[in-house]
């Protein structure tokens, strides 16, 4: 039976192009994730756009020269197109300084605030002596008044997991340019946590065993400390602050991260109002059969499964003060909280200062998408902090992509369409082709199960498993040896292709722009595996913007489909570039190593 699945995706921050290490945490895993369940029959909503608000965009815009608003407009355009490069699927990838998403904040904030899970408070602010701007928690370091770590964060430390107020740091200074903040009295709306701490304690414990237990744990450990987080800082650039009285002060406008998670639901309501059915998002926010994912680094597990459960908790009036829900109605909390760990580069951790990065765009210009997309599910960050080696990557390439799946597919193609010229019709099957078929098909099991659970590594070594024994079997019967055979020759072709068919449908996931070519090269016709394309929409004849969005709904199914003999194969292409082993002293010249 058909579901709906929601593909919530991290929304980027926009005041900078993205390097690999942020696309191995949110990007890819969601992409392969939805276009299995695309796959699997079911209607995926896959939604995400460019974070673009809070003090970082101001500050990157005044090193630049420019006003924020033109920061983001850039940086919008150089994301959206470094993700369609990667082949990412969004039915909608959008931007949060639309009308749209800042009405959906603003309606998420009043309801919150009418059942009483938002109040005043004054507090101390942290102020920058040199420009006189607030410094935000993120942008304040010191050393954590808990565990004793010195690199605390203002609003969070990540080696405890404990929340913290910028305040409380131990010599606290400024990321910004060292200088130690200054403390002043400001009142700001808070989002009182507590208040949900028994139904937030009863949603993640019913979650053991679905989610990741590194995930679980981290969220669990943050419940006996839950305290009122701010939603509101000074600042001019953000959404305002919907309330008489607040409304008209250029200086306070809503929290960066409190607008950020709610674009989530402001990106399905664009995409459904673009779609022609204005309350198409419905299905996936509002239906007790929906499912609801949300991928990201891990240093945003507390925002996922701690703050934006609250707020839809709170906006449905449920929670110590119980309420009524907002004119949207009852909303979905996360199904599950699909977190990664963090990728390092080199033994080093990704610094555009420090040179140590490269940036998608850069990536893209010199490699293969899919190469990087491969390299992601069987070598990134999934359960555990890994590291990108350049050297690694090369014979990740070579050993793997092009040695053993584009191989297969070179010289199964390629003598079928020399001798044959189409699929060959198969003749009497001997106990090998029989157990390769059967192999082959029973995949298709355990690849989509690890799939459904977000295990990208598991499903993709099972995959490349099948390719391997494939290789094995072809090295064993010799076919190119039976030109005085062609009964066998065929048969064993045969057989070839079909676990060529069947191994192009399960890597489509991981490697979308190489199975569509293989797709071609056996003859299929229209679209297997639809991809991403840039789109420029306004709102109302105001400024254009580009979206991400595309039709994904093409051929590809999770399924084992007999191959047709006698269908025309096309000549075969090179799947994957070899690299020259020269590639990985260029790449580390690059990094000054």
């Amino acid at each position: 039976m058909s579901q709906h699945i929601l593909t919530a995706v991290a929304w980027p921050y926009a005041n900078g192009p993205r390097h690999i290490g942020h696309v191995s945490g949110f990007g890819v895993p969601s992409d392969v994730f939805s276009r299995y369940q695309r796959m699997a029959g079911n209607k995926v909503l896959m939604v995400s756009g460019t974070d673009e608000h809070g003090t970082p965009i101001q500050v990157q815009a005044d090193k630049e020269g420019v006003s924020a608003r033109e920061l983001a407009d850039r940086y919008n355009r150089v994301i959206a197109e470094d993700l369609t490069g990667l082949g990412l699927s969004y039915d909608l990838f959008t931007r949060t300084t639309t009308r749209n998403h800042y009405a959906v904040t603003q309606e998420i904030f009043k309801g919150l605030h009418a059942n009483g899970y938002i109040f005043p408070k004054t507090t101390m602010g942290a102020i920058s002596p040199s420009t006189g701007r607030t410094l935000p928690d993120r942008y304040i370091e010191g050393t954590c008044p808990i565990c004793g770590y010195d690199g605390a964060r203002g609003d969070q430390c990540d080696n405890c997991g404990n929340q913290l107020d910028p305040i409380q740091l131990i010599n606290p200074r400024s990321r910004i340019n060292g200088e130690k903040p200054t403390f002043v009295e400001t009142e700001h709306f808070m989002l009182d946590l507590p208040a949900f701490a028994e139904v937030l304690g009863t949603y993640l414990r019913a979650k053991q065993g679905e989610w990741r237990p590194n995930v679980l744990k981290f969220a669990l450990n943050l419940l006996g400390d839950l305290q009122p987080r701010a939603i509101s800082r000074d600042l001019d650039w953000g959404v305002p602050i919907p309330l008489d009285g607040w409304r008209d002060q250029p200086n306070k406008r809503l929290y960066v991260w409190f607008d950020a998670v709610i674009g989530y639901l402001s990106a399905s309501i664009e995409w459904a109002r673009r779609s022609g059915d204005p309350d198409a998002w419905r299905q996936w926010w509002q239906n007790p059969d929906a499912r609801g994912y949300y991928f990201m680094g891990k240093d945003n597990i507390v925002f996922h499964a701690e703050i934006w459960p609250a707020m839809l908790y709170g906006y449905g009036g449920i929670g110590a003060r119980d309420g009524s829900p907002g004119s949207l109605g009852a909303l979905d909390v996360p199904s599950e909280v699909v977190s990664s760990e963090f990728l390092t580069m080199e033994g080093k951790k990704f610094s555009s200062s420090r040179q140590v990065v490269i940036y998608v765009r850069d990536f893209l210009a010199r490699y293969d998408a899919d190469a990087l997309r491969y390299y992601i599910a069987v070598a990134g960050p999934e359960n555990q902090d890994t590291d990108f080696t350049w050297q690694e990557f090369v014979n990740r390439n070579n050993g793997e992509l092009v040695a053993a799946w584009g191989n297969l597919v070179n010289r199964s193609i390629s003598m079928a369409a020399k001798n044959f010229g189409a699929v060959p019709e198969p003749g009497d099957l001997t106990d090998a082709d029989r157990a390769l078929l059967e192999r082959s098909r029973k995949a298709f099991g355990p690849v989509g199960a690890e799939l459904g659970r977000s295990r990208f590594k598991n499903a993709i070594t099972e995959a490349f498993d099948v390719v391997r024994e494939a290789n094995k079997y072809l090295a064993e019967q010799e076919p190119w040896k039976l030109k005085d055979d062609p009964a066998r020759q065929r048969s064993i072709l045969h057989v070839a292709l079909q676990v060529v068919d069947d191994a192009k449908t399960m890597l489509t996931p991981f490697l979308p722009g190489s199975s569509n070519k293989v797709f071609a090269m056996l003859g299929g016709e229209g679209v297997w595996s639809g991809m991403p394309e840039i789109q420029e929409v306004d709102e109302d004849g105001g400024t254009p913007y580009p979206v991400i969005t595309g039709e994904y709904d093409g051929t590809a199914r999770w399924e084992h489909r007999p191959i047709k003999p006698g269908t025309p194969l096309a000549p075969p292409v090179p799947l994957f570039k070899k690299l020259d082993p020269k590639v990985v002293d260029e790449e580390l010249a690059r990094l000054g190593e």
